[in-house]
């Protein structure tokens, strides 16, 4: 394996959001390059990925936007995100709140404060969207972007492959990442869907995971 990709809410960072430094110290340990990806809009990734002391190569907004050298962002289905943003906060008497709308360019963050299953239930008006809910918070996004195809363009951008990285996360939308990883990670407080998919799941929870994950792939010398 030549890099790790790492989800950062409840894979790095505990329930509250605060950073797991057994995570950091075990990532930090690593000579290969570590790639963080999130959720979260672009200048928060960078700001984690300084954090953290990794190589300051991101994903960021579940795939959307990608950072190698140079900033690439896939705004082509922005528009139908909107279109269904607007109809989901008609049926919610518009009280849905965004989440860094002066910062989110490919998709739209929401807080968690409404009924995630009914939302679904509405979209259905709308075949190309989804929502996304992390547990830290909902997104509505195209289904052609996910950090799996943001995996694959920074695989491009770094001149690697998806199946040279390592990925370890803990939630549903980290999904297509595991599955096009050379080596998929879901540390043991992660969803049971993404475990079902998972080549290794850690006793240890959060960092505490990545830890493990790192330490295992270091003693049958996948990693560096």
């Amino acid at each position: 394996m030549k890099a790790i990709v790492v989800d950062v809410d409840g894979t790095i960072t505990f329930i509250d959001r605060s950073l797991d430094c057994r995570a950091v110290r075990a990532l930090r340990s690593l000579s290969v390059p570590v790639v963080i990806a999130t959720g979260n809009v672009l200048c928060s990734a960078r700001a984690i990925s300084k954090l953290v002391g990794t190589s300051g190569i991101v994903i960021a907004e579940n795939g959307g936007v990608v950072e190698c050298n140079k900033v690439e962002y896939n705004t082509a289905y922005m528009k139908e995100c909107e279109e269904a943003f607007n109809f989901l906060n008609e049926h919610f008497n518009f009280n849905l709140e965004k989440l860094d709308p002066e910062n989110r360019r490919t998709e739209i963050g929401l807080r968690r404060n409404f009924d995630v299953e009914r939302a679904n239930l509405l979209l259905q008006e709308y075949p190309g969207v989804e929502i996304v809910d992390t547990g830290f918070a909902v997104h509505i996004k195209s289904k052609m972007i996910n950090k799996g195809t943001g995996l694959k363009r920074i695989a491009e951008l770094m001149g690697l492959d998806a199946q040279d990285f390592v990925a370890i996360g803990d939630s549903p939308n980290d999904a297509e990442m595991l599955e096009l990883s050379g080596f998929g990670v879901a540390v043991g407080n992660a969803h049971p869907e993404l475990k079902g998919i998972a080549d290794m799941v850690t006793k240890g929870e959060h960092g505490a995971g990545v830890a493990e994950a790192v330490q295992y792939l270091k003693e049958k010398g996948e990693i560096r």
